[in-house]
């Protein structure tokens, strides 16, 4: 079993390519709690997530493919291959762009059917992405900086300092967020112009991020023993921290369903949920093998699990 967490190691630039499988999916299960957990066969490694109002899609890291899942029912809905070590995904409201880890391309594809649309070469460590409407940003991670690209033809618009090693990115509706995994900061750009808006330092690590409107939440997970392992909520308007709360073991993925934060603990196989107001833990809920991503949906609350191959939907 691979025992690698994805959001900080990084890996091989040989991978596998697997083929369309179409696989039904999983008998449901009853929790103590009101909930139901289903779980899907996906790609080799499935690592992130997107949502296109239809559909759920991950990129299955070691597979160099997608799989689209009708949000519904998980019922699959095609694979498409996209290249070695695809990593961060993110919709743009008709199409679906995804960051290649091994050679650093930025691909399109149309979500209706999963067409390639274009590619476009980066110079290096491309990571996060991000959309604002009309553009899209990218984290390169080598580099120290974050650039924007216009969405219709990947025209290069302006590249930016983010800090040491940005890993993950936010819009937040007017401003771009990038998380640094090696010095633990979050670094805020005004979206329309790239300026530094600030700076804030809120642990060892800083990884993924989530919006509940007026907070922007982080995970601040470490691999190491004895790690943060926490997420920690920023103040929007001025990135001020306003509180830090425990989790699960190295979290990483996380997002906000509307009233609460889930966080996905890849070392504890577990996801958190805690409420967006106080940050008070509610539940810890288990999953399958190494939990790296989080999304909800709208309805539901979706986890990859990076080694077990599977992604988890979690219904109340």
């Amino acid at each position: 079993m691979r025992t690698i967490r994805i959001a900080l190691w990084f890996l091989s630039s040989v991978f596998l390519t697997v083929t369309s499988c179409f696989i039904p999916p999983a008998a449901a299960q009853s929790l103590d709690r009101p909930d139901l957990i289903q779980s899907f066969p996906v790609g080799d490694g499935p690592a992130y997530l997107a949502f296109d109002g239809a559909n759920i899609w991950t990129s299955n890291f070691y597979g160099g493919t997608l799989t689209r899942l009708r949000a519904s029912d998980g019922a699959p809905q095609g694979t498409f291959t996209v290249g070695a070590a695809c990593g961060q995904l993110v919709f743009d409201g008709a199409n679906i762009w995804v960051s290649g880890w091994a050679d650093n391309n930025l691909t399109k594809l149309r979500a209706r059917d999963g067409a390639l649309l274009a590619k476009f070469q980066l110079s290096s460590s491309l990571r996060g992405l991000a959309w604002d409407g009309e553009n899209i940003w990218a984290a390169l991670q080598d580099d120290n900086t974050v650039v924007k690209l216009r969405g219709s033809d990947g025209q290069l618009i302006g590249t930016y300092d983010a800090g040491n090693a940005p890993f993950e990115l936010l819009f937040d509706g007017a401003n771009i967020w990038a998380g640094n995994v090696y010095d633990g900061t979050v670094t805020k750009l005004q979206a329309s112009d790239g300026a530094l808006l600030g700076k804030q330092k809120i642990g060892t690590k800083a990884y993924s991020f989530a919006f509940d409107g007026t907070k922007v939440w982080v995970t601040t997970g470490d691999s190491d023993p004895g790690g943060n392992d926490t997420v920690v909520a920023l103040r929007a308007s001025d990135a001020k921290i306003q509180g830090t709360f425990l989790v699960g073991d190295f979290p990483l993925g996380v997002a906000f369903d509307g009233a609460s934060i889930w966080t996905a603990n890849a070392a504890s196989n577990n996801v958190t949920r805690l409420r967006a107001k106080s940050g008070t833990v509610t539940q810890r809920i288990p999953v399958e093998g190494q939990p790296n991503a989080v999304l909800y949906d709208g309805n539901s609350i979706w986890v990859t699990s990076f080694s077990s191959n599977t992604v988890s939907k979690i219904s109340r």
